[in-house]
């Protein structure tokens, strides 16, 4: 069986850039966005609950930072179909060695990357331009009472956003800045 992906270590373990390896001829290309045998290699092994698709308009928009406490921790696939994006993970990891650092990739519609974030990580992006538009595959549905997110801005955080923010949900810009009391989320 020829491997679809290339799976790239990231700074945060667990994380992984996922490089597709499309098929492409003269008609244009096919691409596997997933594929359980070989995810499970990287530690997916879980079942896909719920797929998500999302458009956002502005360039300059930060989505995020979201995650959903145990029992309904989730790991995700990220995957920019249209625009560019900034992704970025960040880890919430209880005791973990990088807890509260972020990795980010710029996701596209046309580099044929995803980024690959497991339980115990909070999520989000800044949109690069302007009409953008995600897919992303989650191990668990959304559960409101579960849920949980950082403020994108936190200075604890310290993302290093590329662009001037020009949209934000008022949601997202109240998150509760962090404080030493946050010890993260525990992941069995």
């Amino acid at each position: 069986m020829s491997h679809r992906f290339d799976f790239v270590e990231t700074s945060l373990s667990g994380v992984y850039r996922v490089n597709r390896n499309p098929i492409v001829d003269s008609r244009g290309f096919f691409s596997r966005f997933f594929c359980a045998e070989q995810f499970k290699d990287v530690g997916l092994g879980k079942p896909i609950a719920q797929i998500n698709h999302t458009l956002t308009r502005q360039k300059g928009t930060i989505r995020g930072m979201h995650f959903q406490f145990p029992p309904d921790t989730e790991a995700k696939l990220v995957t920019c179909l249209q625009g560019k994006v900034f992704d970025v993970a960040v880890d919430i990891r209880k005791g973990s060695s990088t807890f509260l650092q972020w990795h980010a990739e710029t996701l596209s519609g046309d580099n044929q990357s995803s980024l690959y974030i497991p339980e115990g990580f909070a999520h989000g992006f800044q949109t690069l331009t302007d009409d953008c538009q995600l897919l992303y595959l989650h191990t668990a549905s959304y559960v409101a009472d579960s849920e949980g997110a950082v403020n994108p801005m936190d200075a604890m955080l310290a993302i290093d956003w590329p662009l001037e923010v020009t949209n934000m949900s008022d949601r997202d810009r109240n998150h509760v800045m962090l404080d030493s009391r946050f010890e993260g989320v525990f992941i069995e």
